[in-house]
């Protein structure tokens, strides 16, 4: 028969074993967190440089950078939102009365023209 000493031993060994567990699998979760956020720096340089873009040849639109997405207004009225996803399709949408233009990569000067002439 087991004393009360070594029920107490065993419990506590017992309880070790599922923090060592718990804490292999908490790291785990962790790394995949942080491997998923690397691959969202891409749209963002994608966003960075498509923000430049519009600043040095449109002057005239003012651009706020949100985190997923550019805003585009002219004169305190919102003229579109620019969006960088490949896993949306690449053309226009509405969202209320702004235009979401999404591209998969960062646009041409020629796309960004054409685009914000027909959002205007």
């Amino acid at each position: 028969m087991i004393d009360g000493i070594w029920w107490l031993v065993i419990l506590i060994a017992i309880i070790v074993i599922l923090w060592l567990v718990a804490k292999s699998r908490g790291a785990k979760a962790g790394e995949k967190h942080g491997s998923a956020k690397s691959k969202n720096t891409v749209p963002n340089d994608a966003l960075q440089k498509t923000s430049a873009l519009l600043k040095q040849y449109f002057p005239d639109y003012r651009v706020t950078r949100k985190a997923n997405h550019l805003l585009i207004s002219q004169q305190g009225k919102k003229i579109a939102m620019i969006t960088i996803d490949k896993k949306i399709a690449e053309g226009k949408r509405r969202l209320g009365e702004v235009p979401v233009i999404n591209y998969h990569r960062v646009p041409s000067r020629v796309q960004l023209t054409a685009n914000l002439q027909d959002a205007e």
